[in-house]
C-alpha cells in the first residue's frame, strides 16, 4: 500500500538529514535596519558581492517576517522565539527607555549554554536583562564603543578569529551582530547620516584597515517605492548604500575567518536583519517595507537545497526552533507551559510544502523609544 505524500515526504526528509558532522555549529549574522538592498534581491545599484555569493550557497526566503519592527523588541523576539507580548521587551533596552525583558523568559544562549554549546555575541546587543541574554562570549557595546564592535570589520574579523580559536572542540553558537546600516547622524552627525564616514580614511575619521568604501551617485539611484522620489532622500539612500556595502564586506571576512579555522562544513549559516531600513514607512511601523526581511539559511549539508527560493510564510520567531532542531534540542519545560509558536524551518532546507493560504504570520507595534508609541 501506498503511504500518504506527507508521510513519504517525511521518510525522505529524515533519510537525507542523517549527514555525519564533526560538530552542530551555528553562524548566526544580523543586520541592523538592513533591508533588501543587495543584488541577491534584484538591487542592481548596490554592491554587495558576498551577500550575494552567499545566497547561492543557501535557501533564499521571500517571504520572512520579523514579529515587530524596532530594534530591541525585535531582537528579544529572535533570541527568545516570543513575540513581544511574552517575552515583555516592548520598547529599546538602551538609555532612558530602559526596556528589558522578563526575568523568567529563556533566550536560546542560556538553552544552548545549558546544554554545553559554547555560545558567542560579537556586535550589538540591544537587549537585557543580562542573566536572560547571557552568552559566554561577548564582545559588544557593553564592553566597547557599538561602532567599534559593529561597524568596524576589522575589529569584528578579530574578534571572530578569537572565538573561534577557542570553540574547535566543542559545538558553538556565533551571532555576529552588525550595526550597519543603522543611522548615526543624530548622535554623530559629524560620521554621516549613516556612519559612512566613520572610519573612511577622511582626515579626523580613523580608518577601519579591511574596508574598502564604495561610494554611490545620488541621482542614479533607484529608490525604493515607499521612499519619496527627492534629492535629499536620493542623497540619503546613497549614503546607507555605502555602509552596506561594508556590512557586505564585514560578512565576507567573517565567512572567510569560519573557512580558515576548518569550521565551515560543520557549521549553519543564517543571515537576516532585525527590521526594515529607517525610512518612511519601513522601520517601527507594520507596513511591509518595516516587517519583510532578507534571510538567507546556508546547510553544510550538500543535499540541501542551494541558489534556491522558498515562498513558504517564514517568521523570526522560527528562529529559535531552528537552532534547537540543529543542535537535536528541545524547548525547556516549563510550569506553566509556555510553548513555542515557531517551527523548525530545517525542513524547508529539503522540501518546499504545499501552498497553505491559511498560512499567517504575526506582527505587533511596539513602543520603540518611550517618546514615540505610534507608527512614524
Amino acid at each position: 500500500m501506498a503511504l500518504p505524500w506527507p508521510f513519504r515526504a517525511l521518510i525522505w526528509f529524515c533519510t537525507v538529514v542523517s549527514v555525519s558532522f564533526a560538530h552542530k555549529n551555528v553562524l548566526f549574522l544580523l543586520a541592523d535596519d538592513g533591508g533588501f538592498e543587495m543584488g541577491a534581491y534584484r538591487n542592481r545599484i548596490v554592491q554587495t558581492p558576498y551577500l550575494d555569493a552567499l545566497a547561492k550557497q543557501s535557501l533564499i526566503f521571500n517571504n520572512a517576517y520579523a514579529s515587530v519592527s524596532s530594534c530591541s523588541p525585535s531582537r528579544a523576539s529572535i533570541l527568545t522565539g516570543m513575540p513581544e507580548h511574552q517575552n515583555g521587551m516592548y520598547g529599546l533596552h538602551n538609555g532612558v527607555h530602559n526596556f528589558d525583558a522578563l526575568g523568567r523568559v529563556r533566550s536560546i544562549s542560556t538553552i544552548l549554554g545549558e546544554a554545553g554549546v559554547r555560545t558567542g555575541l560579537i556586535g550589538k546587543k540591544h537587549v537585557g536583562p543580562g542573566e536572560v541574554f547571557k552568552f559566554d562570549y561577548e564582545r559588544t557595546e557593553e564592553q566597547f564603543s557599538v561602532n567599534q564592535v559593529g561597524r568596524n570589520i576589522t575589529n569584528i574579523k578579530l574578534f571572530v578569529r578569537e572565538f573561534l580559536r577557542d570553540a574547535k572542540e566543542n559545538p558553538f553558537f556565533l551571532m555576529v551582530s552588525f550595526h550597519d546600516p543603522h543611522r548615526c547622524g543624530h548622535i554623530t552627525p559629524q560620521y554621516g547620516s549613516f556612519c559612512e564616514r566613520w572610519g573612511s580614511g577622511e582626515e579626523g575619521m580613523g580608518l577601519i584597515p579591511d574596508w574598502h568604501p564604495i561610494y554611490y551617485v545620488w541621482d542614479e539611484l533607484i529608490l525604493p517605492y515607499y521612499v519619496p522620489d527627492t534629492e535629499p532622500a536620493r542623497r540619503d539612500v546613497a549614503a546607507q548604500y555605502t555602509t552596506i556595502s561594508r556590512l557586505d564586506q564585514g560578512i565576507g571576512l567573517v565567512l572567510q575567518e569560519l573557512k580558515n579555522a576548518g569550521l565551515e562544513q560543520d557549521t549553519l549559516v543564517v543571515y537576516t536583519s532585525d527590521n526594515g531600513p529607517p525610512l518612511p514607512a519601513a522601520r517601527t511601523n507594520l507596513y511591509d517595507p518595516g516587517m519583510a526581511e532578507p534571510m538567507f539559511i546556508r546547510s553544510p549539508d550538500p543535499k540541501s537545497r542551494r541558489n534556491e527560493v522558498t515562498y513558504s510564510m517564514t517568521s523570526h520567531l522560527d528562529l529559535v526552533p531552528t537552532f534547537l532542531d540543529w543542535f537535536n534540542l528541545s524547548y525547556p519545560e516549563s510550569n506553566p507551559p509556555n510553548p513555542l509558536t515557531g517551527k523548525s524551518l530545517l525542513p524547508l532546507l529539503y522540501t518546499e510544502p504545499p501552498v497553505d493560504p491559511d498560512h499567517v504570520v504575526f506582527a505587533s507595534q511596539s513602543y520603540h523609544e518611550i517618546t514615540m508609541a505610534y507608527p512614524m
